[in-house]
């Protein structure tokens, strides 16, 4: 059989051998570290970053450089890597900095193509896991917008996702991308009243901070806009997971509670409900494996399978969470029960890096139909 083109060659979504190995350990990991009565503690403690697990995550596993080269540091692997750790890391609710680190702002930089210099060095730091690194723009930023921060790092911005558990902050300015120490002076993070605790917002201000300049304007927004495409892309990996745990929970409760003599999953209307729910999650798992891959092959058709994957999963996620919330009966509405935080990260999740009407219109515009 002749070989097809790569142009009409359609992408293996199955996950690889190495892929299942690496979620394997990163779910290992998170067994032993992140079980749910440990995430509810720390989010009810103010501090719901648990340092020992990232080093474990990024450093040991060495999730943290998987989209770095290797000379820099990094693994040199891809984005369907990533994807296959940001699946786990939803499917347990982590209070983890990756997304916003690893993917957005390691992308970003990326984007950039320098290999030496302050951002080569910051990459590597990355990569080691020794640095957290967050891209200071809005969560909900779906485009590199018009900055509120002037070129002498003047301004407020928010609110912008794990800014409290940043060691750096890539902020976009009138006049460039810079690097700026958290810890310096002039830089204020204010936490905000975020409906998902696991994973903290906060807003930045910035009063004439000291910064490194890594781009200039038009470098800057390209960059920004691969770093925001990619965290889009791979939110959906996070959708995944999230919507996988939510399905395969409330299978298991509706089987273990009985009623009337008889597990409360036999009854027809759960059925049905669960198995709507089943072909959802597995149309979900294939638009976000095609958006990983596209992106980790660097696909032309990128930007429509980001946007493809993002209108369908992150409605898929809030409806997996508020049926685990309902088929869990009372106990889903406890505190104590974990059901809470995967709804209320789902919710969030559903704004972030755009909403799915924003992402419904990418997809008329790129394949040029009546917007819906």
């Amino acid at each position: 059989m002749t070989a097809r083109t790569e142009e009409s060659q359609a992408p293996d979504l199955l996950y690889s051998e190495a892929e299942e190995d690496l979620r394997a350990a990163v779910r290992s990991l998170l067994d032993d570290r992140c079980a749910a009565p440990e995430v509810i503690a720390r989010t009810e403690s103010g501090t719901p970053y648990d340092p020992q697990l990232w080093k474990a995550l990024a450093a040991d596993i060495g999730a943290a450089g998987l989209l770095v080269p290797e000379e820099l540091g990094g693994q040199g692997a891809g984005h369907r890597e990533a994807a296959v750790v940001i699946e786990e890391l939803g499917r347990s609710v982590a209070p983890a900095p990756y997304l916003t680190s690893s993917v957005v702002a390691t992308e970003t930089l990326l984007a950039l193509g320098t290999q030496v210099g302050p951002v080569a060095g910051l990459l590597t730091e990355l990569a080691a896991g020794r640095k957290v690194a967050v891209l200071a723009v809005p969560f909900s930023a779906a485009e590199p917008g018009t900055t509120a921060v002037t070129a002498a790092l003047d301004g407020r911005l928010g609110p912008v996702a794990d800014a409290a558990a940043a060691d750096v902050l890539l902020v976009p300015t009138s006049d460039g991308l810079y690097a700026v120490a958290a810890d310096t002076a002039g830089v204020a993070v204010e936490p905000c009243v975020s409906l998902d605790l696991t994973r903290p917002l906060a807003t930045v201000t910035l009063t004439g901070a000291t910064g490194t300049r890594l781009a200039d304007a038009g470098t800057a927004q390209a960059a920004v806009r691969g770093g925001l495409l990619a965290g889009a892309g791979l939110l959906a990996s996070e959708q995944l997971g999230l919507a996988e745990w939510c399905l395969t929970e409330t299978v298991r409760y509706t089987r273990e509670r009985h009623q009337f003599n008889r597990p409360v999953g036999s009854f027809q209307s759960l059925k049905h409900r669960m198995a709507q729910l089943w072909l959802e999650v597995v149309s979900a798992r294939a638009a976000a494996r095609n958006a990983a891959d596209a992106l980790a092959t660097g696909s032309p058709e990128a930007p429509l399978a980001v946007a493809v994957a993002q209108a369908y999963c992150s409605g898929v996620a809030v409806h997996a969470a508020e049926e685990c919330v309902q088929l869990h009966g009372g106990i889903g509405m406890t505190w104590e029960h974990p059901a809470h935080l995967y709804l209320k990260r789902a919710k969030a999740d559903s704004i972030a890096y755009g909403t799915a009407g924003r992402h419904r219109d990418t997809v008329a515009e790129l394949m040029e139909l009546p917007a819906p």
